[in-house]
């Protein structure tokens, strides 16, 4: 027994403190010297319970009873001893099974991340591959998009070469027949009201010097008329790209902070101000306005043109207060640099003058429009359009102010003008139609009405051509004004004037195809709004 204490003693002595940690291989090791152990007392134990046994039978058979109960006693225990080695050497057998099974565990980690490490490094391997991919995709797009590119400028340069070719020599030696500046492009709105002048035709030298000497430069000229070209002909999808491009290759070779970027960028803005498209144009006028001040210097004739442009953007929708000081900058800058007495000035005047009539300031329009009245009498004659059309216009703010006689008195000086150009002086036999019509009123009143055919009062009516449409609004107002008079008859015989007028008038335009055509275009770019006088640039000014 002291044999196996001594065992038992021995092996708890090999054990560690309950606090150390050890490790995979210390357990297995020491777990099998436990099992050497375990099985070492097991054999002992059962040498000793062969012992016990035997002494047992000798004492039974010497009938020592006395000593029968002892060695009994210390059998039992010797194999309760027994069955607790047997018990931890199972355990040990366990423990050595867990350890074997988590080795193949540890095996079976140990190659998945060998595979996991293989599959990084492959999709790492893709990944490379994939961004060089990528990056020789971008290439090609960029290449391909600047061919694209390419092929579009050539294609264009090639349209204005056709259009080059296709000018006849006529077309060449008059540049505003060709171009068309604002009129045709953008033309002015003849209503009721006749509330726009529209500037004359000339040279591009006598538009040049109208303007102080600005003009649109040489290698924007065929592309302006180009641009005008298809505009007038309502084909804004070819226009608007034409602009576009030749915007792209002006930034290109000059630089955005160019002239010649900023006479684009109105011209595309008044394109796009035909189109409704307002406020995509008033970013492009501030934008040619700021390059314009910057480059050329805040009083430049094209400064000017730019303002007005943006004034007349901004009456168009309404904004008339907004509108007014730009106006009166460009009149002050036409002024400085033109002279207080340039028709060019008389423009901006009957421009400044409608947007202080939608705002009710009537003694500024009064005040603008006999201005501009003078100017025109003065430097351009007593027959100009523009003098007829600027008395019609100071005739409408009389008609709002309730001064009907100083609104009549205009309206006869106009018809009286008209016939005295085409039938001479006035007298009793040679009368112009607003005598007619008042005859013809008081032979009404009188209850002798005269049923004579209207051609009988003679040719008058032809002259309503000489200053169309102006003249045809004119019957039309003064009409209107013998209405509010009560004078039926003479408004009566005034509106059949005007409409005999109209119809004459679109005969003799549909005489000739390219009459024709040109009145095709410039009705369709007519808005039923109220108009302002434009400039000569490309659309409202010359830009």
């Amino acid at each position: 027994m002291r044999e196996d204490m001594s065992t038992v003693v021995c092996v708890k002595g090999e054990e560690e403190e309950p606090g150390e940690k050890l490790s995979q291989d210390e357990i297995i090791s020491r777990t099998k010297q436990v099992i050497q152990g375990l099985d070492a007392l097991k054999q002992e134990h059962h040498a000793i319970l062969d012992g016990l046994l035997g002494t047992l039978r000798c004492l039974k058979r010497d009938d020592e009873e006395g000593g029968v109960p002892a060695v009994e006693e210390k059998s039992h225990m010797i194999r309760k001893s027994l069955e607790m080695l047997e018990l931890g050497l199972s355990e040990a057998q366990v423990m050595m099974a867990l350890s074997a099974h988590l080795s193949s565990v540890e095996s079976e980690k140990q190659k998945l991340r060998a595979q996991v490490r293989r599959l990084c490094q492959e999709n790492q391997w893709l990944r490379d591959e994939l961004a060089g991919t990528q990056q020789k995709l971008q290439k090609s797009e960029q290449s391909v998009a600047q061919l694209e590119e390419e092929k579009k400028h050539l294609e264009f340069m090639n349209q204005l070469k056709k259009y080059d070719q296709d000018l006849s020599p006529s077309e060449e030696k008059d540049s505003d027949s060709s171009k068309e500046n604002l009129d045709d492009l953008f033309p002015d709105d003849h209503d009721d009201q006749a509330q726009g002048i529209q500037p004359s035709h000339g040279s591009a030298a006598a538009a040049a010097a109208q303007q102080g000497g600005y003009e649109i430069p040489a290698r924007l000229r065929t592309l302006h008329n180009l641009v005008i070209q298809y505009a007038s002909q309502g084909r804004y999808e070819v226009a608007v790209p034409l602009c576009k491009q030749a915007l792209e290759d002006l930034e290109k070779t000059s630089g955005h902070d160019h002239p010649d970027v900023a006479t684009m960028l109105n011209i595309l803005a008044l394109v796009y101000r035909d189109q409704n498209k307002y406020k995509e144009a008033a970013n492009l006028l501030n934008d040619a306005l700021a390059i314009r001040e910057k480059t050329l210097g805040r009083d430049h004739p094209a400064v000017a043109a730019t303002l007005n442009n943006l004034a007349v953007l901004y009456g168009k929708r309404g904004k008339y207060k907004e509108a007014e000081p730009l106006c009166k900058r460009a009149l002050e800058i036409r002024e400085k640099v033109l002279g207080k007495e340039h028709p060019d000035v008389a423009k901006q005047l009957n421009n400044l003058a409608l947007l202080c009539q939608n705002q009710g300031k009537y003694e500024e329009v009064e005040y603008y429009y006999m201005r501009a009245l003078e100017i025109y009498q003065t430097k351009l004659g007593p027959d100009d359009p523009n003098v007829a059309k600027t008395k019609n216009n100071l005739a409408s703010c009389y008609l709002k102010q309730g001064k009907f006689k100083q609104a009549e008195t205009l309206y006869k000086e106009i018809l009286t003008r008209a016939h005295e150009r085409e039938f001479g002086s006035v007298d009793g036999e040679n009368k112009p139609i607003w005598m007619h019509a008042e005859e013809r009123e008081e032979q009404s009143k009188g209850k002798q009405k005269d049923g004579s055919p209207f051609g009988e009062y003679g040719g008058w009516y032809k002259a309503c051509k000489v200053d169309s449409p102006t003249v045809t609004t004119t019957l039309k107002n003064l009409g209107a004004l013998y209405k509010r008079q009560g004078k039926f008859e003479a408004a009566e015989t005034l509106e059949e004037a005007a409409v005999r007028s109209r119809k004459q008038r679109v005969a003799d335009v549909l005489g000739e195809p390219e009459a024709r055509e040109k009145q095709r275009s410039r009705e369709s770019l007519t808005p039923d709004t109220v108009k302002y006088e434009s400039g000569p640039d490309g659309g409202e000014e010359q830009a």
